[in-house]
């Protein structure tokens, strides 16, 4: 795990400083009151102060080390709700299955100060992306559906859980409307939350955030950017892009766009970079990440 640090502030990093290097799987970051929050499969550490001790980082405060320990599906994201919780995320264990453990296919809300936690949603087979639509309590998340049913099915989702409670399907069923073919027939898939938008199968979610700065043009205001990491098993790939979603107003579906693409060459059926996540940066431009070891920033000018 790393920190990148801009000296003069011209959005470049001038310096990357290690902070820890025993960590298992550690993905999902948090910032708040100045510490910083690390996802790292079945624990969520807590390191005070980051920013002041960036040379000499303090012993991690173990937040929670309960947490299942698989692997698979094990990668976790962390985001801040307004209530000072953290939402996790715990993956199912498996392409797709039947668990006795709750918490497999959810997302937690994890209390930082005394490490419980309780399920926010359930039947989401492994979201590593979600963000707060500002000035509402909605959490919109991404999920990667199950593999092997073809190159077309299932889609991959994004959702919206506006309350706890609310179960959106997986095992039982994939999309809006593909039932599991060893589970799904003789389920109840009428209480389902179905998703906000149906992507393309394959194509990976990941990282989403609303965009938050004032730099882009007016039609991004109120809208979030999706990294679609892509395909790892598809005949032919898929996704590789960021994508640009906006939320329609009322019952009107969201409107979905390419935002940046380039990464995969479609005639050569190969790829240079993977896309990860994106952040919004003070001054309205963003970040965007890369499994490629890069990270990108993206800015407007008339």
């Amino acid at each position: 795990m790393h920190a990148l640090v801009d000296d003069n502030s011209d959005y470049r990093a001038d310096r990357q400083i290690l902070i820890a290097s025993d960590l298992n799987m550690p993905s999902g970051v948090a910032f708040k009151d100045g510490a910083l929050y690390v996802a790292a499969v079945s624990r969520v550490l807590r390191y005070d102060a980051i920013e002041s001790r960036l040379a000499s980082p303090p012993p991690p405060v173990v937040i929670t080390s309960g947490l299942p320990r698989d692997s698979h599906h094990g990668w976790k994201y962390l985001k801040f709700a307004a209530d000072g919780d953290l939402f996790v995320p715990v993956g199912m264990p498996c392409n797709v299955c039947l668990q006795s453990d709750v918490r497999y296919g959810t997302l937690l809300k994890l209390d930082v100060k005394t490490g419980q936690y309780s399920v926010y949603a359930k039947g989401v087979r492994n979201s590593v992306g979600f963000d707060l639509e500002p000035g509402t309590s909605h959490l919109w998340f991404t999920d990667n559906g199950r593999d092997w049913l073809g190159d077309d099915a299932p889609p991959d989702e994004i959702n919206r859980a506006d309350r706890t409670g609310l179960d959106f399907g997986f095992s039982y069923l994939h999309g809006s409307s593909v039932p599991d073919p060893d589970y799904g027939k003789a389920a109840d898939l009428g209480g389902i939350t179905r998703p906000m938008v149906n992507l393309g199968a394959h194509v990976a979610p990941l990282g989403m955030a609303f965009y938050t700065g004032k730099q882009f043009p007016e039609k991004y205001r109120g809208g979030f950017f999706v990294a679609e990491h892509g395909s790892w098993n598809r005949s032919e790939k898929a996704g590789y892009r960021v994508i640009f979603v906006k939320p329609g107003k009322g019952t009107a579906k969201p409107v979905v766009e390419s935002f940046i693409t380039g990464w995969l060459d479609r005639d050569e059926d190969s790829a240079w970079g993977r896309p990860v996540d994106s952040l919004n940066l003070p001054d309205g431009s963003i970040l965007i990440s890369d499994f490629a070891d890069a990270i990108y920033r993206v800015s407007y000018a008339k």
